[in-house]
C-alpha cells in the first residue's frame, strides 16, 4: 500500500463544485459535507454565476458573503459553506472557473451561465494537432495571467490568498481538449494518448506550483494536489493501470499528497491500483463499492462516500438511515458527502441529514 503523510477532507464552498482541503484531526467518525448548485443560489437569492463572477474578485467577493448569510439563516448551528468557520481566513479563490481551468489554459473557450458552473466549448483537437500539443508557457498564457491577477487582487485586499483552484484530472482535461475520440486513441493511438496525458499533467503541475508559489507569498500553504478521475470508469482497470495511473503517480510525487475524487461510480476495478499511489491523502467513490474491501485497502487515506443527489431526493429518510448505518459499520471513519443539492429540496430534510449523522456519532 502507498504511503501518505497528510489527509484530505471533502471542501464545497458557497456556489463551488466539491473539492478537498487539509483534515484538521477533529473531524467527526462520520462527517457530513453538503453543497448547493448555483441553480439554487440563483433561485434563492438571485446571483448571476456568469462571466464576471469567475473574473472579477470582488462582485465574488460579495455574492460569497451574501451566500454565506443565506446558509446561516437556513441552517443555523451547522457546518455547511464553512459558516462555522467563523475565526478563519475567508476563501474568495475557491469556485474560479469551476472545473475549467486547464481547458482555459489551452485556449478552449469556456460558456458561462447565469445559474450553474462553466463549461468547455466543444472544440476538440484534431490528430495533428494532438500530435504537435505542447504545454503551454504559463507566463506567457493570458488566460493564466488572469486568473493569477485575481490573487494579487486577493491579496491586496484580504491579505492572503486562501482557496483552491479545481485542476482537474489527467484523464477529465484531456477529454475536454480530445473529446470521445480519446476513447478511442486509447486503442488505436495509444502514443498520442500519452502525449496529451504528458502534457496536461505537465501544465497541471506548472500551474498549481505557481499558484501555490503566490499563495505562500501571502502566508498561505498549500501542499497537496487533488485530482478528479470522473470519467475513469469509461476506462478498463488495465487502462487505467497503463496508461493514468503513472500520471497520477506523477502528480502524487510533485506534491507530496495527492486526494483522487471519483464521482459516484463503483471504485472496485481501480481499488488495488489507487492503493498503490504513494501519499494518498483522500478517496472517495459510490456507495456500491465494496466498502469493507476499500477500509483495508485504503486505511491511511481519509475516505469518503459521494452520496448521490438523486438518492438524497428520492429515498426515504428510513432508507437512508440504513445507508448512514452501513457507511459507518463498513467505511468510516469518512465523509459523506452529499453535492449538487438543486432548488426545491426542503431545508428540512437537509436538517434531517445532518441530524442523522449528529445521532450515529453520539453512540460512536
Amino acid at each position: 500500500m502507498g504511503t501518505s503523510n497528510c489527509q484530505l477532507i471533502s471542501y464545497i464552498a458557497p456556489g463551488a463544485p466539491a473539492t478537498r482541503r487539509p483534515a484538521t484531526g477533529a473531524q467527526p467518525f462520520l462527517r457530513p459535507e453538503i453543497g448547493f448548485t448555483p441553480r439554487w443560489y440563483r433561485q434563492t437569492i438571485g446571483i448571476d454565476f456568469s462571466e464576471r463572477w469567475h473574473t472579477d474578485p470582488a462582485y465574488r467577493k460579495e455574492t460569497v458573503l451574501s451566500m454565506k448569510d443565506e446558509l446561516k439563516r437556513r441552517f443555523p448551528g451547522t457546518a455547511r459553506g464553512g459558516i462555522d468557520r467563523t475565526g478563519e481566513p475567508a476563501d474568495f479563490l475557491t469556485r474560479t472557473f469551476g472545473v475549467c481551468t486547464v481547458a482555459g489554459i489551452y485556449g478552449v473557450p469556456l460558456v458561462y451561465s447565469k445559474d450553474n458552473w462553466p463549461d468547455s466549448q466543444r472544440r476538440f483537437l484534431s490528430d495533428d494537432e494532438i500530435d504537435q500539443l505542447e504545454p503551454p508557457d504559463l507566463d506567457a498564457n493570458s488566460f493564466f495571467r488572469r486568473l493569477m491577477a485575481q490573487t494579487d487582487w486577493i491579496a491586496a485586499n484580504e491579505g492572503r490568498v486562501e482557496g483552491f483552484i479545481n485542476f482537474q484530472g489527467v484523464l477529465n482535461n484531456a477529454h475536454r481538449l480530445r473529446g470521445e475520440k480519446l476513447f478511442l486513441d486509447l486503442f488505436d493511438a495509444p502514443d498520442r494518448c500519452r502525449h496529451l496525458f504528458d502534457c496536461v499533467c505537465t501544465t497541471m503541475i506548472e500551474a498549481a506550483k505557481q499558484l501555490h508559489r503566490r499563495q505562500r507569498q501571502s502566508d498561505v500553504d498549500i501542499g497537496f494536489i487533488t485530482v478528479s478521475n470522473c470519467l475513469v470508469n469509461m476506462v478498463s482497470p488495465e487502462q487505467y493501470r497503463e496508461f493514468l495511473l503513472p500520471f497520477d503517480q506523477r502528480l502524487a510525487e510533485a506534491f507530496g499528497c495527492i486526494g483522487i475524487h471519483n464521482c459516484a461510480w463503483t471504485a472496485d476495478p481501480y481499488m488495488a491500483d489507487y492503493a498503490r499511489i504513494d501519499h494518498l491523502g483522500y478517496i472517495d467513490m459510490g456507495l456500491d463499492s465494496d466498502l469493507v474491501r476499500a477500509k483495508n485497502l485504503l486505511a491511511r487515506a481519509r475516505r469518503a462516500i459521494m452520496y448521490k443527489p438523486t438518492d438524497f431526493a428520492n429515498k426515504t429518510l428510513h432508507e437512508i438511515q440504513a445507508d448512514l448505518e452501513r457507511i459507518a459499520r463498513d467505511y468510516a471513519p469518512c465523509d459523506i458527502v452529499v453535492a449538487d443539492i438543486e432548488a426545491g429540496m426542503p431545508d428540512e430534510r437537509v436538517l434531517e441529514f445532518l441530524s442523522m449523522c449528529d445521532r450515529i456519532n453520539s453512540v460512536q
